[in-house]
């Protein structure tokens, strides 16, 4: 089997728009679960509903794959699965380096989907000794002294970073120094990397900041002009919280998705 180090998915190369590959693994997962079900096709309109995405959106995403379907039939369900996995590099083997093992990192190292998607835990890497040699999920976690030694050992190009803020940059230049290209970032901050080094981050709690501002903005409307909570108001009090700056900067903390 490949390794993620020698053989990367030529998205870029083939022109896919960033936003397609984005949805590709919304797809994957509504077909996977079709799959499961023994569900030979599916029309663009159904996967489409499953997705949550509009279906002309689905087709145009599906032309960059060279997928155009079949009229009256639809799309083949296990043929879609090879190809967005393989556009995806998830036909691949990808091993990944979690560094940081607290509680957001133990779950991480529990997650057992990451196997079932062509992720494996190569391993784990907290800068507690007392955490050395500790197991979590079946794998013993190592020093973060040993981080460049383990990724060169097993070709590793993707790092998850499950560390406190203070610590996430200096983990990341580590990363990257010891080849990793290809970084997750859970810590609340945000990465500087240079160019070539890929980084998504997820932050939990603007995540649920986001469903905060619709949350006041639905009790507005649900007030209305005569309610307790006047419908003008609640606009105000929102467009109040979108202009807090966040903690990163220009990036506000409230934002409408």
């Amino acid at each position: 089997m490949a390794t993620g180090r020698t053989h990367r998915p030529a998205t870029r190369s083939r022109g896919i728009p960033e936003a397609t590959v984005a949805r590709l693994p919304l797809y994957l997962r509504a077909l996977t679960a079709l799959s499961e079900r023994s569900v030979p096709t599916v029309s663009s309109e159904e996967l489409a509903a499953a997705a949550g995405v509009n279906s002309a959106k689905l087709r145009k995403d599906f032309s960059y794959l060279g997928s155009y379907g079949t009229r009256g039939v639809g799309y083949d369900v296990e043929y879609l699965v090879y190809q967005i996995s393989r556009e995806l590099g998830l036909t691949q083997d990808w091993p990944v380096v979690i560094v940081g093992i607290g509680n957001l990192g133990a779950a991480l190292a529990n997650y057992g989907g990451f196997a079932s998607r062509g992720f494996r835990v190569a391993a784990l890497i907290d800068a507690d000794p007392a955490m050395a040699g500790k197991p979590v999920a079946g794998i013993g976690v190592q020093h973060t002294d040993e981080l460049e030694h383990i990724i060169e050992s097993n070709g590793v190009s993707i790092g998850v970073i499950a560390t406190p803020a203070g610590a996430a940059q200096q983990v990341c230049e580590r990363l990257v120094a010891a080849g990793v290209t290809s970084i997750l970032n859970f810590a609340p901050t945000v990465l500087t990397v240079p160019d070539g080094v890929d980084v998504r981050k997820v932050d939990l709690s603007i995540e649920l900041q986001i469903l905060a501002f619709h949350e006041q903005r639905k009790a507005g409307e649900e007030a209305g002009p005569d309610g307790d909570a006047p419908a003008p108001a609640a606009r105000a009090a929102a467009a109040v919280a979108g202009d807090r700056k966040g903690p990163d900067g220009d990036m506000p903390a409230v934002m409408p998705a």
